[in-house]
């Protein structure tokens, strides 16, 4: 991953992701009301899919709220960046400021040989317009919201969002809480859908398609119609993973959420992104 400036002018080395796609993703995660929940039996997980029940409806719109009432939230995000290389983000999400640290590491095949290793680490900060990146400091210990405090304005590399896949991830990331759950009658005409049940960590989740974007030839499957986003709901509308589907990729991004980071202190002074 490339560490550029905001001024370098530098075009991204692919147009996998059209601004008008970002703009529709940030819009459509609909994602409010919670009602009861029926329990899991074995044999649901291959049911076909079918558009989401009111009940269900009602989850899925509730997982925003509880994320930002979850907040700091500890996530991790992977973004297949094609040619094999991969990016891996660990870090901290408060949804009340907008605002996200983490650590990165770009893995994936270097030089003729074509031998697989670590490409390139480093801290990195984002939010609503944009993301900055930053060595590790050589005496660095903590997590990552600890170091990046120690590195002043001047020793951030700050820039606006690209089309790329990581971009398009932390952005679509940094705008998934929110203070207010949507309407769920409004997602489910939208076109969300169930589409099964899985078990992540011993716990049982809905997966559903997303609202499609407004003028989305109704139906899903594989006429591309449904949305690219996927997402993993439990019973109390608590949101454990988003995928979202990319052109020319066939691996998804994957942001993985894995609860409440209590002692997470976000810092102030890299926020000069954008």
């Amino acid at each position: 991953m490339a560490r550029k400036r905001k001024t370098d002018g530098r075009t991204p080395r692919r147009a996998l992701w059209s601004r008008t796609l970002i703009a529709i993703t940030a819009c459509g995660v609909a994602v409010g009301g919670l009602a009861a929940y029926r329990s899991y039996s074995d044999g649901s997980a291959t049911a076909a899919e079918r558009p989401v029940t009111t009940e269900e409806a009602s989850r899925l719109a509730l997982s925003r709220l509880n994320l930002y009432q979850a907040s700091p939230v500890a996530v991790t995000l992977t973004a297949a960046e094609g040619g094999a290389v991969v990016v891996r983000v660990e870090g901290v999400v408060d949804y009340r400021t907008h605002r996200a640290v983490g650590s990165y590491r770009v893995t994936g095949s270097a030089g003729s040989s074509g031998a697989s290793g670590q490409l390139d680490h480093g801290l990195i900060v984002w939010d609503a317009g944009g993301l900055g990146l930053a060595p590790v400091p050589g005496d660095a210990s903590g997590p990552p919201w600890q170091q990046a405090g120690q590195i002043p304005r001047s020793g951030w590399s700050s820039r606006s969002y690209t089309s790329d896949p990581l971009d398009a991830g932390l952005q679509l990331l940094i705008g998934l809480g929110a203070d207010r759950p949507d309407n769920p009658m409004l997602l489910a005409q939208s076109g969300a859908r169930w589409l099964g049940r899985d078990r992540i960590d011993g716990r049982g989740y809905d997966r559903f398609a997303g609202p499609r974007a407004q003028g989305a030839t109704p139906g899903a499957g594989s006429d591309g119609k449904r949305s690219p986003l996927t997402y993993w709901v439990d019973g109390d509308g608590g949101l454990r993973r988003v995928t979202m589907r990319m052109p020319g990729l066939g691996t998804p991004t994957t942001v993985e959420f894995s609860g409440r980071e209590d002692r997470a202190k976000l810092p102030e002074a890299p926020w000069g992104t954008g």
